[in-house]
């Protein structure tokens, strides 16, 4: 029996897929529930399992964009499983047809006049910082004429030598889906991004304190995200228009807080989505990045897990950036960058002290952002920072910790 099998819907308004990589060859024998291909859709990258065991015969190539629903692939599942598979191959590999050698270019006679310059053509290649040995004589015997000289261009710029190759290699649907969304949100929203910078010291202090008995008793570490999300969750319900969409001519407003945090996945940026973060402890937002992060990383990550979120987190410090301005994520209004943290001398009541700084920004959608709102709130998440014992736990550190 014939099995056709067809690209299976990845998610709500998909039409479509690429097949990123062929992860069998055409006549393999396939396992049911074996991964044969990754595809990616313009949302996340996905694996395509066998739906039943066979000898397999592929009708996509890598690259191709297919229709959801299309057959990319045929299972012949009255084929039985070959034995000795792995033998059959290594002797296929070895009964393959040799390639010649290639023949060695016999080398092209040449004199001691070869490449030398007249007078008249050595002087000009002087005047031009030129050397006899980047210039191809076209007189008897290879030597450089005047002409040769005069019509000689010097390159740009000092020769070195090195390597000046190029490659070209075809985008990703996810790459190209998340490069018009940056496109669309530059041209279709009244971005401004505001900046303010936090003292990280009470953080660092808490960390120091309680992350050993904090990892110890939960299983996953008291980072930054933690407080950076409850500031925010804090923030947003102090000015709910930064947790506000456009949609046409009306403003569509929210009271949860779904946080989108902006991860690094092996096919490029991903925003999976935390829901109703304003439920969530200082353990449940840790375990929820974790999990996220993980699922990015392997690959795992659904549509369903990056779809919605009505506010953005982007976390540049990881990676060493000092500052920058976020771009925002549609239909989204607001989001909030992160960046690394360095020791700055700061006035703290008249004197100057070393505290670990960093810079914080919020990019945010004019059209429904007034100035003073997105000043408020990014203020309102410095002040969270700076004191997190008293706005973010209650005074009641053990407890908010879950200790």
């Amino acid at each position: 029996m014939i099995l056709e099998m067809k690209v299976p819907s990845p998610g709500e308004s998909i039409t479509e897929v690429e097949i990123a990589t062929w992860l069998v060859e055409d006549g393999d024998y396939v396992e049911k529930d074996q991964a044969i291909a990754e595809v990616d859709s313009d949302k996340a990258t996905l694996e395509l399992p066998a739906e039943a065991s066979g000898v397999i015969t592929l009708k996509a190539e890598e690259g191709d964009a297919v229709e959801v629903g299309a057959i990319v692939c045929l299972i012949d599942t009255s084929a039985e499983k070959p034995e000795g598979d792995e033998v059959a191959k290594e002797e296929k590999k070895a009964d393959a047809p040799k390639a010649e050698p290639a023949k060695e270019a016999k080398p092209e006679s040449s004199t001691y006049a070869t490449g030398t310059a007249s007078p008249a053509a050595k002087k000009i290649l002087a005047e031009k910082g030129m050397d006899t040995s980047t210039i191809s004589g076209t007189g008897k015997d290879g030597r450089i004429t005047k002409a040769d000289a005069v019509n000689a261009v010097p390159s740009m710029g000092t020769p070195t030598g090195g390597s000046r190759g190029t490659s070209r290699s075809k985008m990703s649907m996810l790459r190209r889906k998340v490069a018009e969304r940056l496109v669309e949100a530059k041209n279709t929203t009244a971005m401004l991004t505001t900046f303010n910078e936090v003292d990280m010291s009470q953080i660092f202090a808490l960390r120091t304190e309680y992350k050993e008995t904090f990892k110890a008793k939960h299983g996953v570490s008291l980072g930054f995200m933690s407080f950076f999300t409850l500031a925010i969750v804090r923030a947003l319900k102090m000015y709910p228009a930064v947790n506000s969409m456009i949609d046409g001519k009306e403003m569509i407003s929210y009271d949860f807080y779904d946080i989108s945090i902006a991860v690094s996945g092996p096919k490029g940026l991903m925003v999976p989505v935390m829901r109703n973060v304003e439920n969530l402890s200082f353990r449940g937002v840790e375990s929820e990045v974790k999990r996220l992060a993980i699922r990015a990383r392997d690959g795992q990550i659904t549509v369903d897990e990056m779809t919605g979120g009505t506010f953005t987190i982007s976390n540049g410090g990881v990676f060493g950036s000092m500052l920058s301005t976020p771009i925002i994520n549609p239909p989204q209004s607001g989001i909030l960058g992160m960046h690394n943290i360095v020791e700055r001398p700061v006035a703290v009541d008249g004197k100057v002290e070393i505290r670990p700084i960093m810079y914080v920004a919020l990019s945010y959608d004019h059209r429904i952002i007034d100035g003073k709102e997105s000043v408020g709130f990014l203020v309102a998440v410095k002040e969270a920072l700076e004191n997190p014992v008293e706005l973010l736990m209650n005074n009641d550190v053990k407890k908010a910790l879950e200790l």
